[in-house]
């Protein structure tokens, strides 16, 4: 099992500076922006390797997240939806819609740990370059 370590440093100058395990730092970032962001950031690694393999000739992705939260304390997380923009030369939308479910499926950790409590729904648009 592996163990990683991030850290967050706090001043009134920069308010809330992130590293990652691997140092890399980002600023002052809403923590609720986070849940959303670390869902994406997982499934695109997994998606990009999966489309590859399956040798789709990928120019990009864009993922979008629109969640949904209660308007009261402790503001709960209730849905995230996960808006895919596959960009590429003749990208097989079977393929794009059978990576993602493996993503989401057998692969992404984020996703493993919140499809229990938070209703997750996605969709996907190929978009057509030359």
């Amino acid at each position: 099992m592996a163990t990683k370590q991030t850290r967050l440093y706090w001043n009134p100058q920069d308010k809330r500076t992130l590293e990652d395990s691997s140092g890399n730092q980002i600023r002052n970032v809403s923590a609720s922006d986070l849940l959303p962001m670390s869902l994406m950031g997982c499934s695109v690694h997994d998606v990009v390797e999966i489309l590859i393999k399956q040798r789709q000739d990928l120019c990009g992705i864009n993922i979008t997240a629109e969640h949904t939260q209660d308007d009261t304390p402790p503001w709960k997380f209730r849905k995230i939806h996960l808006k895919y923009q596959i960009i590429g030369k003749n990208i097989d939308i079977e393929k794009a819609h059978k990576a993602i479910k493996l993503s989401e499926e057998k692969y992404c950790s984020v996703y493993a740990t919140l499809r229990d409590v938070i209703e997750i729904t996605d969709e996907v648009e190929v978009i057509e370059v030359e």
